[in-house]
């Protein structure tokens, strides 16, 4: 048996107040991305897009899957900053870089900025990326509790973002897959509305197209008058059963979130 992705769902809002949408996503199984343009408007718009975009540029097919994604992230960089340097309508654009290529067992992970990407398996979160902002900072030296992230004063100023004249810091790994397992990239309009709590229990709802709904529309509702544009995708692994499937279309089996995979030991 192998591992594929069984069930997805994706997509973006403007929200209740914004006049154009700065996010922009790839849901491309099996491959994902989130990117949260900032700059303004047209141009927060603009670089986010060129950060998805960028996936189409091609690589070096002998890079590792994550250094590939570190590449993309790279290259869009390059092209965001001289467009900004070209053009002084663009000056000052960056965006949010969160993507995911799941291959093989494992999951491939790019990241800068701080939209963000959470592992569930059942109700239990098994980790996120952490966000290259000021408000982490203070969360890491002790100074602001994680939950209070979303209210602090310091929430949107980026360490780290693409657009700039510098190659960026990438972070980026792999991380194991299990069967059952519900991978969420998001922008940070839905991760500063929904609680990880409540991200966990959209995900491990058997309809993600109805969780992405449901958790949509929660962030829009409570972004109230200073509402952001919001991006959600959801991805669930599960066990494809080969020797059933001999002769008729493949038949995705997802696990049961308390049931170990085989020779596993449960989480």
């Amino acid at each position: 048996m192998a591992l594929r992705i069984v069930e997805k769902a994706a997509r973006s809002d403007v929200g209740r107040q914004r006049q154009g949408n700065e996010d922009s996503f790839l849901e491309r199984s099996p491959l994902f991305a989130v990117a949260d343009g900032m700059g303004g408007a047209r141009a927060g718009e603009v670089a986010s897009r060129i950060a998805v975009e960028q996936f189409d540029a091609g690589g070096a097919d002998d890079d590792t899957p994550e250094e590939q994604l570190a590449e993309v992230a790279r290259g869009a960089n390059r092209k965001i900053h001289q467009m900004a340097q070209d053009d002084s309508a663009y000056a000052g654009m960056g965006t949010t870089f969160t993507a995911a290529l799941v291959t093989g067992k494992h999951i491939a992970i790019g990241h800068v900025g701080d939209s963000r990407l959470y592992r569930f398996r059942g109700s239990r979160c098994l980790g996120r990326t952490e966000d290259h902002s000021v408000a982490q900072l203070k969360v890491a030296r002790g100074e602001l509790q994680a939950e209070a992230m979303g209210e602090d004063i310091d929430q949107h100023m980026l360490l780290r973002g693409l657009g700039g004249p510098q190659p960026p810091l990438v972070e980026h790994g792999l991380a194991m897959l299990r069967p059952g397992q519900t991978f969420v990239l998001c922008s940070d309009g839905v991760w500063e509305r929904l609680s990880t709590a409540e991200l966990g229990r959209l995900a491990r709802r058997r309809n993600l197209h109805r969780s992405l709904c449901e958790g949509l529309s929660q962030a829009v509702e409570r972004g109230g008058a200073v509402g952001d544009n919001v991006s959600l995708i959801f991805a669930r692994i599960g066990w494809v059963d080969w020797w059933r499937s001999r002769g008729q279309r493949l038949r995705a089996l997802v696990a049961d979130e308390d049931t170990p995979a085989p020779g596993e030991a449960a989480i």
